[in-house]
């Protein structure tokens, strides 16, 4: 049975105009890396809420979440104003099966995500299940800017702990930015390049790929991945795409 917990911002961090993180403290059940929580504001005597991936590792505390604000976003700018000591509410459990638990063993692990869809990543990458499942594990990072391409000291420690098993590229599809491949995941997907800057392969045989972010470039990357022979990861046919649109 579910229940909203109060929980307290701890911090809330601008990385840039419309770009934030909150860190939250709430005594929720434990959670999967790769779930979900509600969380939600009382606005003018109404529960507002909508659902966002953790960022922070199940051992983590306090609670971590990555946010955009949306223009019209009632929910999502009421949040960025949020100060250390306001109160949030967190529904609980967590919820969600965009977890390791329902990827089937392959050799390489592909995470795919879009602007915030990387936080479900960031949150399974920091758990000794993917390190104990996949033998190399490739994290792309696509955000219209380089002001959103943000996370990078914590990508960096990855780096640092796994060496050459852990791999990342950033893509910026409005600016040329040093390191990164300027434009969109799916065209580099069906060029190779992103198989060339990666230096590994894509294919059914050796690749479980997790899409999480904008539906566009979600559709678009499994209609690619399709066409290279790779299916669609069902619990009663396992494939080898995994999705959930986070937008």
């Amino acid at each position: 049975m579910s229940d909203w917990l109060e929980g307290k911002v701890v911090e809330n961090i601008h990385w840039n105009d419309g770009l934030y993180t909150l860190k939250i403290d709430a005594d929720i059940s434990p959670f999967t890396a790769g779930q979900f929580a509600s969380l939600a504001l009382m606005i003018d005597g109404e529960r507002v809420a909508r659902p966002y991936s953790f960022l922070s590792a199940p051992h983590e505390k306090p609670l971590e979440f990555f946010f955009y604000t949306a223009d019209k976003g009632v929910l999502s700018n009421a949040l960025y104003a949020l100060q250390p000591g306001d109160t949030i509410l967190v529904k609980n459990p967590a919820n969600g099966f965009f977890t390791l638990d329902e990827v089937p063993q392959s050799r390489d692990l592909w995470m795919i995500g879009t602007g915030t869809g990387i936080a479900p990543f960031l949150s399974i990458l920091r758990t000794t299940q993917a390190w104990e499942k996949f033998k190399n594990l490739v994290l792309l990072q696509g955000v219209r800017t380089n002001a959103d391409l943000q996370y990078q000291d914590m990508i960096q420690g990855l780096r640092e702990e796994h060496g050459e098993r852990f791999r990342f590229q950033g893509f910026v599809s409005r600016e040329a930015v040093e390191g990164t491949i300027q434009g969109r995941i799916p065209a580099a997907i069906e060029d190779g390049s992103l198989e060339e800057a990666v230096g590994l392969e894509l294919s059914p045989e050796n690749s479980q790929v997790m899409l999480c972010g904008n539906p566009d470039m979600v559709k678009d990357a499994v209609d690619l991945l399709k066409a290279r022979g790779l299916a669609k990861n069902l619990r009663r046919k396992p494939g080898q795409i995994t999705t959930e649109n986070y937008w």
